[in-house]
């Protein structure tokens, strides 16, 4: 297939491009840079300069294309609401000119906040309406008349250099000479290496079924307690328990995450998809984590 990709010079879209490519698909990426440009080019695909808010070029690489992965998305947190309305009209840009064409768009999203505390997720769950923070993205490509439209849930997703919102979470160590968890620490984290993610966007083009929901989950949960201590070994600093009181003041626009547990299953992707995640765990990725 040739396949459009946004976000496709990102820590996943990269990764993914690369993923297609060496199974025998062309790829148009899309890159906002000329180093992002060049890193597309390097890899062996071709390349369309634009942005998320660019809808004209969305709609020109959906329209070359026979099937869409939409990675892309503004990571301003200070911003959430606003990141959201643009990738809201970033979907419906690209399915204007799939409708009726039978060619699939892969939407991606995330696993948090599907159900409550202590419940896992699972691809049968749906975004909950009174869910205290924007969620457009699953619902806005969900709800394309005659589009062939399924998502990608995401868990964090990691490797030693990035590890989804753990990443921020150790700047904020750094910055305050300490690694907190907030109470006990046993809310959990799903989390998956960005290889397996790759392969499971890869497997899910493929497959291309309308209406699915897959997760990209290697390991249901990992408490937070433990992603504290593992960061705190590696930075070489003190780990404690704060309360839910003194979080925002710590986390700041991260407490909202950081003493949340969600836990999620990926028993329907792995069977329908065939997907069987091989790569290292968090813990083992934050135990090499880069300090540089």
């Amino acid at each position: 297939m040739h396949i459009f990709v946004t976000g496709a010079t990102g820590f996943i879209g990269a990764a993914v491009v690369k993923e297609l490519i060496a199974a025998g698909h062309n790829v148009l990426g899309m890159a906002r840079s000329d180093d992002g440009a060049k890193s597309l080019a390097a890899s062996g695909a071709d390349v369309l300069r634009g942005s998320l808010e660019d809808l004209d070029h969305l709609r020109q690489g959906a329209t070359a294309a026979d099937a869409v992965i939409h990675l892309a998305f503004v990571h301003d947190w200070s911003n959430f609401a606003a990141s959201c309305e643009i990738d809201r009209r970033a979907i419906e840009a690209l399915g204007s000119v799939l409708t009726g064409t039978d060619k699939p768009l892969l939407v991606t999203t995330g696993v948090a906040g599907l159900v409550g505390p202590g419940q896992v997720a699972t691809e049968d769950d749906v975004v909950p309406p009174d869910f205290p923070l924007p969620r457009v993205s699953e619902p806005a490509a969900l709800a394309l008349k005659g589009v062939r439209a399924s998502v990608v849930r995401l868990p964090q997703v990691h490797n030693p250099v990035k590890q989804g919102l753990i990443t921020p979470a150790i700047a904020i160590y750094r910055e305050k000479g300490v690694c907190a968890y907030i109470g006990d620490g046993h809310n959990r984290w799903p989390a998956a290496h960005f290889l397996d993610v790759a392969r499971l966007y890869r497997l899910a083009i493929e497959k291309a079924e309308a209406g699915a929901k897959y997760h990209a989950v290697a390991e249901e949960g990992v408490s937070m307690r433990a992603i504290a201590e593992a960061i705190g070994r590696r930075l070489k600093l003190p780990v404690k328990s704060i309360t839910a009181e003194e979080a925002p003041a710590f986390f700041g626009w991260l407490a909202n995450f950081a003493g949340y547990d969600m836990p999620a299953s990926s028993v329907q992707t792995r069977k329908t998809l065939g997907w069987n995640p091989t790569g290292p765990g968090l813990i083992a990725d934050l135990e090499q984590l880069d300090v540089s």
